[in-house]
């Protein structure tokens, strides 16, 4: 299973426009991928569902886990969204 630890670089966490960029991000991996806490109190749920991931809470520097499948392609989608989330998707 491929796998990769992020602290989520948003100032507002994985909420409103941060958290469509990812989602949108994850739909267009070509595979299912992911997300849950570090921690493991919340998640895994479904990288490309809007609610789910808005529902997990995650705030500004939590980390979180992102999983997929343990090929090229699952790989390249976590490292892809993995990227995506250090930035502060909510800058202008």
């Amino acid at each position: 299973m491929a796998e990769r630890r992020v602290k989520v670089g948003s100032s507002v966490g994985l909420h409103a426009r941060p958290a469509n960029l990812f989602v949108t991000a994850a739909k267009e991996q070509g595979v299912k991928v992911q997300i849950g806490t570090a921690d493991g109190e919340r998640g895994p749920v479904d990288a490309a569902s809007i609610l789910s991931v808005m529902g997990l809470g995650v705030q500004s520097g939590e980390e979180v886990v992102l999983t997929s499948s343990d090929d090229e392609q699952g790989e390249a989608a976590v490292a892809a969204l993995a990227e995506l989330l250090e930035q502060d998707l909510d800058a202008s």
